[in-house]
Parts: C-alpha cells; structure tokens; sequence
C-alpha cells in the first residue's frame, strides 16, 4: 500500500512540475508572470480557481469534520461554494476593469495612498502564509500516513515541487497546473466514493442509526458558530489574495462574471463527495487509528471497509488527490505572495541600493523562493492546529480587512483614505487575538468567550464594515481627489469604452 501511494504522490507532482515548465517558454513579460497576459478563457480560468481552491481542507479536513461532529459541518461545503457567488454579485467584473496585478495595486488605485498600499502587502503576505501553513503541514501528515516518512519530508516535497512550477512561469505556469489538478482532485475523489458506497451498500445495511451526529444543534454558541463560520467563508473568499488575482487573469469583466458562474458550478460538484467520506467513515471507521489526526481519516477509510489490491488502489488514489490539492492551492497562494514581495519589497529595495529599477524574472524568482521558505520554516515550529481551522482562521482575517476594503471600495464613493485606514487597522487588531489564542492553545473553556475567540468573522467583519463608515463620515475632506473617475472605470463595461 505504501510503494502505491508513494507512486501516486510522485506521479502528482511530475505531472505538476512538468505542465509548469510549458510556462518557462511561454512567460516573457511582467504581466506573464503576474496575471498570465490577461488572455485566460473563462473554461480554462474557472478551472484553475477550482484547482487552487479545493485546498486540502476541502479535500481532506472537510470529511473529517463530518466524521466528528456531524451535519452541521456541511454548512463549511456550502460556505466555500457561496462565497464565489457573493463574490460574482459584488466585485468580480469591477476588480477585473481596475487593470490592477494585485490586491495592493487595486488599493493604492482607490485611495491613492501608498501606505495603505504597504498595509496591504503585509496583509497580503500575512493571510498567503497562514493559508499555505496547513497545506504544507498537512502535505507531511498524508505523506506519513501514506508512506510512514516523516512529516517533514511531505512539507518538503510540496515546498520543492510549488517552487519549480511557480518560478518556471509564474501565473501563466500556475494556470495550467490548476486547471490540471482539479480535474485530478475530482476523479481521486469521486471513484473512491462510488467504489465505496458500492462496498456499503452490498453489505447489510438495513436501517441506519447516526443517532445525534446527524442532528442540527440547537445551542445558541453552537448556532453562533456556524452563522460565524458561514460569514466567514462567505466574506472571506473575495478576500483572499490567491483568489482575487485569477479574475486579473481575464481578458474583460464580462469574463469575470463567466469565470465565476463556472466555479460555482465546479465547486458544487465536487463538494458532493466530502459528506460521503464523513458518513461511511462514521459507520465503518468509529476510531481512527492510534496517533492519526482528524485529517487522515479518509485515507485510512479504504483500508477499513475493504482489503487487498483494492483498498491499496483507492488509498493511492486519494493520497494522490490529496497532494494535488496541497499543491494547486499552495501554488496558487505563493504565486500572489510572491508578486506582492517581488513589486512592494524586493525591488523598492534593490531600487533604492543600486538606483536602478529592478525587473524581469530573477526578482520574481527570488521572491517565490522567499515565499515558499517562510511557511515551511514556521510549519517546522507550529504544531498543525487542523486543516480546515487554520483555513477558517484565514478566511476570517480576508473577512475582517480585504471584505470591507473591496465592497466599499467598489461601491460607496464617500470612503476616505483614514476610514479604509482604520478599518484595516481594527479588523486586523481583532483578527490577530483569534489567531494568538488559536496558535497559543489558550483555552478560554466552553462557552461564549471560546466561540467569540475561535469564530471571530461574526463581529469582527461588521466592527471592520462599521469603522470605515463612520471613520470615512467624520473625514469627508481624506476622500481620493479622483474617486469619481476610478468608479467609473470599475463600473463602466469594456464595450462603452473608447477604443
């Protein structure tokens, strides 16, 4: 079962690596590396923000929060799903018009400030590292739990292997890869399911008693936590730097939209299949295996409802689907921290030694290596806090700063430099006690106090909302000189356009 696994895995990322080279020869110009030319069909696109969606808390973390705690972990599949559709309504087609390469340079255009362009950057960097933390931690527990290497060496791997693709040709190479490796995740997932609700069903099933996992809580902090988690993943997805940056790759707004109408679609369909893993791992897997975390247990559900050549087969499969999904989401996350450290901090810096403008490809490549060390070092000092926790921490940060920042910066012509300033300011200060407590163990005990801390996007994303309203009333006189004329480039179609 391991020598299976192992090939799978490494069949994942040669494929992985070698789709990416294709981008070393077509990358040439900055907007290659940064938005892939602004020429990505919307098929092509939707599947590659699939790809680097489905993080490994979707593919594995998912399943086993239903296995734990029961139905009213599907409200984290629909979350994820809806936040692409609140994303469509709001700020697809805008974000794409604003002709920006990141969330940074989209910030400076609004407010015309530069810093808040820095602001920016160190959020950027900040929620790109968090996200990539448990996609590299989880990398080295399925790599163990697949192989039995140590966890280190499955880090390892994903580190290599993002850092080939993504400096071979930046977001030209990336989309290529991603678009791969949804489809990959979809199958790696979808004919083990069927393999195994066709064991299941052959068995005596007879009438099926989940008892009290397959009912809904009622408890106001339970229900609490899910509206706060539901929040989360609804604002946060339009926040997050690695998803934003796709609709850059567009050639037009009205691509955008198409893009993410496609998504939704895809994400739909592959988010049947986590539910299944989390149910059958409830009937046939009652206790994982001594010393496995909660994020392995679809993989070891094959070897638990059936034996042999078989449940080596669809252990591999899933191992293999498993390291496609750190690596596209991975891939994804480094290739926009690596823009913003490449544009914001290594050529200001080189600029400013040597008194030439720094540019080309060797900054960026210097910049995707940065971006890649950073989590795998912290990955090595951080015990994991769990996939789909650490994920929902991140989304929970996008929704406390980048959410506000973007629908009222696309929306409301009366926010101020100081009011999106202050806003940041204080989504930020309330993001980082949850992510303290989180990464400190710190064990406020049950209650209201635990869920405020652990699902913070239910106040900290309307005190962000809040503060840059009334912040932006009581300053009238900070409002961007050329408001007016950045709206009406957000918000007036391609086609209305002088040539």
């Amino acid at each position: 079962m391991q020598l299976a696994s192992l090939l799978a895995i490494a069949a994942v990322c040669l494929a992985t690596v070698s789709v990416g080279s294709l981008g070393l020869r077509m990358s040439r110009a900055t907007s290659d590396f940064y938005v892939a030319g602004r020429a990505i069909t919307p098929r092509r696109n939707a599947s590659a923000i699939a790809g680097e969606y489905l993080s490994a808390a979707s593919f594995l973390g998912v399943a086993g929060l239903i296995w734990q705690s029961g139905i009213d972990i599907l409200w984290f599949p629909i979350g994820y799903t809806v936040g692409y559709l609140v994303l469509l309504v709001l700020i697809a087609a805008p974000l794409r018009r604003s002709g920006a390469y990141t969330l940074s340079d989209f910030t400076e255009l609004r407010l015309e400030s530069r810093p808040l362009r820095a602001f920016a950057s160190l959020l950027i960097i900040g929620i790109g590292i968090l996200y990539v933390l448990p996609q590299v931690q989880g990398a080295g527990l399925a790599l163990r739990q697949a192989t039995g290497w140590p966890t280190w060496a499955g880090s390892a791997v994903v580190a290599v292997v993002v850092f080939l693709a993504v400096a071979a040709g930046g977001m030209r190479s990336i989309t290529l890869v991603q678009a791969m490796q949804y489809w990959i995740k979809l199958t790696a997932i979808a004919i083990p399911a069927f393999v195994l609700l066709a064991i299941w069903s052959r068995g005596d099933v007879g009438s099926v008693d989940f008892g009290d996992w397959a009912i809904p809580s009622t408890d106001p902090v339970g229900l609490y936590t899910t509206y706060s988690t539901m929040l989360a993943l609804c604002l946060g997805t339009m926040g997050l730097p690695h998803v934003l940056v796709r609709f850059y790759t567009n050639p037009d707004g009205r691509d955008a939209r198409r893009t993410t109408v496609g998504v939704i679609g895809l994400l739909a369909v592959f988010y049947l299949f986590p539910p299944i893993y989390g149910a059958l791992g409830r009937l046939e897997l009652p206790r994982l295996a001594p010393g496995s975390r909660l994020d392995t247990m679809a993989l070891q559900l094959p070897g638990a409802m059936t034996d042999g050549l078989l449940a080596t087969v669809l252990t591999a499969m899933l191992a293999g689907g498993a390291f496609a999904a750190f690596l596209s989401t991975t891939s994804g996350l480094i290739v926009s921290v690596a823009g913003v450290i490449d544009q914001d901090v290594l050529r200001p810096l080189i600029a400013r030694r040597s008194g030439e403008d720094a540019r080309g490809a060797a900054t960026y490549r210097l910049a995707t290596a940065i971006a890649v060390l950073l989590p795998f070092v912290l990955s090595r000092l951080l015990d994991p806090l769990g996939l789909a926790t650490t994920v929902t921490l991140a989304f929970a940060v996008a929704a406390s700063t980048f959410a506000p920042l973007l629908v009222l910066g696309v929306w409301w012509p009366r926010l101020t430099t100081v009011g999106a300033a202050a806003g940041l300011g204080v989504g930020t200060l309330c993001a980082l006690i949850s992510l303290t407590g989180a990464f400190l163990r710190v064990d406020p005990g049950d209650g209201w106090l635990a869920a405020l801390i652990a699902r913070p996007a239910a106040w900290t994303a309307p005190l962000a909302f809040a503060t840059m309203v009334i912040v932006s009333h009581l300053t009238p006189s900070r409002r961007p000189p050329h408001t007016n004329r950045t709206l009406n480039r957000l918000h007036t179609p391609e086609s209305l356009l002088p040539p």
